[in-house]
């Protein structure tokens, strides 16, 4: 996972070499990036706007998430930032709301005392599985309704693709 503070990089491999022409986009491409820049900040608003009622913003819900799947309901503070791809400042303040509301708690670790936790609560738990519905109908609604199941598979492989190519540039 790229972590927030992999951002300030060496970017001269993006900058345009005098020996080598800029690689401008194609039509295809041109109209595939203008729908996908022109819709994300749609999309995440309306999921954001859907989730609303449950108290949880889709951040919220993808800490709740994550911390869910593990077999302890817990993680080290600096493997979720991470997960997050947040700073460890931008995490606190992350789990400061949901620490108030008592969804997760921030524990020392059993096996080093120096390391933070964060830690889903029953309470937090209760609240993942009343937003759970909610969100799946939301993403259902906001993307795989408009699709079909190819142009699902196609978005999969896509998506993936993707990953892993900002996951290689990161290393």
């Amino acid at each position: 996972m790229l972590r927030a503070i992999s951002y300030i990089a060496d970017y001269s491999d993006l900058m345009p070499d005098a020996q080598r022409p800029p690689r401008w986009l194609s039509p295809t491409q041109m109209k595939a990036w203008r729908a996908f820049i022109e819709t994300v900040g749609d999309l995440t608003m309306a999921l954001e706007r859907d989730l609303l009622p449950t108290g949880l913003t889709v951040g919220d819900y993808q800490v709740l998430v994550y911390l869910s799947e593990t077999p302890d309901q817990q993680m080290r503070m600096s493997d979720l930032a991470d997960r997050l791809q947040l700073t460890p400042s931008g995490l606190t303040r992350r789990l400061d709301g949901l620490v108030h509301h008592k969804w997760v708690d921030r524990v020392p670790s059993d096996r080093d005392r120096r390391v933070t936790m964060a830690q889903l609560t029953p309470a937090g738990f209760a609240a993942l599985e009343a937003a759970a519905p909610v969100h799946v109908e939301s993403v259902q609604r906001r993307i795989f309704d408009h699709l079909g199941t190819e142009q699902v598979r196609h978005l999969g492989t896509a998506f993936t693709a993707i990953a892993a190519g900002l996951e290689k540039a990161s290393s």
